[in-house]
């Protein structure tokens, strides 16, 4: 099998000749910048002090390029746009460091410069003209948001201004999508994960408009949580304005990459928490799964797309509607979190859910474990969730900065032994 045939099988829920797996595929199975240089090095794929490019800034989350891709056994590549988190665009790169010396290539609109207290900013377009939307703190490895919420009038709230970031994508980046699909799929046989903004739903990650330089609306994070409750007619009106654009964007982007992505993510808004979901499953149903059906309705009435639902903690109430929702994929499987045993998943969802993560905890095992620690539970995990197929392997959620290498690398040895 191709790593497009193994992927392909895994979603139609048969077993494929070796376990699947992605690492850097989304943008939710990635590698800290920092840990993939030192996979580099461990595998002796560069010389000492050869950059690795960060392809997502806002996680810093590094390139996995084809010959660590090779190394790895990942079956999967990203096919995503030209822009980045804070409005800038990364089509050209130059040299950096890390504070802790890991060499890396940034878009060149980054600031690459610490202030003194060693917290490093981000500028909206890298206009310096307003306040910065992003702030890493001091020893900190990937950025937050930096709230700019002006002050609110309740009669004067309009859903537009909450929607300023969702516009139809222009030619310019639709011929970029058409054109990286095309050498993708000409030069590589892994499976195209598509990432494409403007289809997830009341994502916190986006409510702040980090790359807007005067963001407007409701953008201060518990603001928004509040009005879920308190102003759901505002939030509809925004989800409407957004699922019409969104509907708009998945028929330009289909007449511009065909058949050739196998998976695109259509949600990034988490639900969960460690102890169970932070919405009720009423409020689940009726103020997101609606937006939701329309837009993974679209993809599988019109493509051959698998819907990907990144969804952190412990949603196990909700899951009957996810996959009402229309969801082929659940990313990450925190199996840490209150309700998600992974052999109760697998029984209950395992012919109806792709469980793509859930290889191992991020949080414990991964980070602080031994290497015998993390190779028992990799071990464990693909033992529950693959047999009949219908399971990816990836970490739950991204590998983090300071994971120790000799972890990283006993979770790859793990799963080689089911290659």
């Amino acid at each position: 099998m191709t790593s497009r045939e193994r992927i392909a099988a895994a979603c139609a829920h048969t077993e494929p000749d070796r376990l699947p797996v992605d690492f850097g595929g989304g943008f939710q199975t990635g590698i800290h910048v920092s840990m993939v240089y030192k996979l580099r090095q461990a595998l002796g794929l560069d010389p000492p002090g050869t950059p690795v490019k960060v392809v997502e800034v806002y996680q810093m989350l590094g390139e996995i390029a084809p010959d660590l891709a090779a190394a790895l056994g990942v079956d999967t590549v990203s096919l995503h746009g030209t822009g980045t988190m804070f409005g800038f665009p990364q089509t050209e790169f130059r040299a950096w460091q890390l504070a802790d010396g890991t060499p890396v290539l940034v878009p060149v609109d980054f600031n690459t410069v610490y202030e003194t207290n060693g917290e490093l900013r981000q500028w909206p377009e890298n206009d310096r003209s307003v306040p910065p939307s992003g702030l890493m703190p001091a020893g900190g490895h990937f950025f937050d948001a930096i709230i700019r919420q002006d002050p609110m009038e309740e009669g004067r709230l309009d859903p537009a201004d909450n929607t300023e970031e969702f516009t139809l994508a222009d030619h310019g980046e639709l011929g970029h999508y058409a054109s990286l699909a095309e050498r993708l799929w000409t030069k590589t046989d892994r499976a195209l994960f598509c990432s494409f903004g403007g289809l997830t739903f009341g994502d916190i990650a986006i409510v702040p408009g980090v790359g807007l330089t005067r963001p407007r609306g409701i953008r201060d994070i518990e603001e928004w949580y509040v009005s879920t409750a308190t102003r759901t007619g505002y939030i509809h009106a925004v989800f409407e304005r957004q699922a019409e654009v969104a509907l708009q964007n998945l028929e330009r982007l289909y007449a511009a990459i065909g058949d050739r992505a196998a998976i695109i993510q259509t949600n990034g808004t988490d639900f969960g928490t460690q102890n169970g979901p932070f919405c009720s499953p009423k409020t689940y149903r009726e103020l997101y799964l609606p937006y939701q059906q329309r837009v993974n309705g679209w993809i599988h009435a019109h493509t051959p797309w698998k819907t990907f639902m990144h969804c952190c903690g412990g949603i196990e109430p909700l899951l009957e509607s996810i996959v009402e929702a229309g969801f082929d994929i659940l990313n990450p499987v925190q199996c840490s979190a209150r309700g998600m045993d992974p052999a109760g998943l697998k029984r209950r969802f395992g012919s109806r859910l792709v469980f793509w993560g859930g290889g191992v905890d991020t949080q414990k095992t991964l980070p602080f474990g031994t290497p015998q620690e993390v190779r028992d539970q990799v071990r464990r995990r693909i033992e529950t969730f693959a047999p009949g197929g219908g399971f990816v392997f990836s970490a739950i959620h991204n590998v983090q900065a300071m994971t120790p290498i000799e972890n990283l690398l006993a979770m790859f040895d793990a799963v080689a032994e089911y290659r």
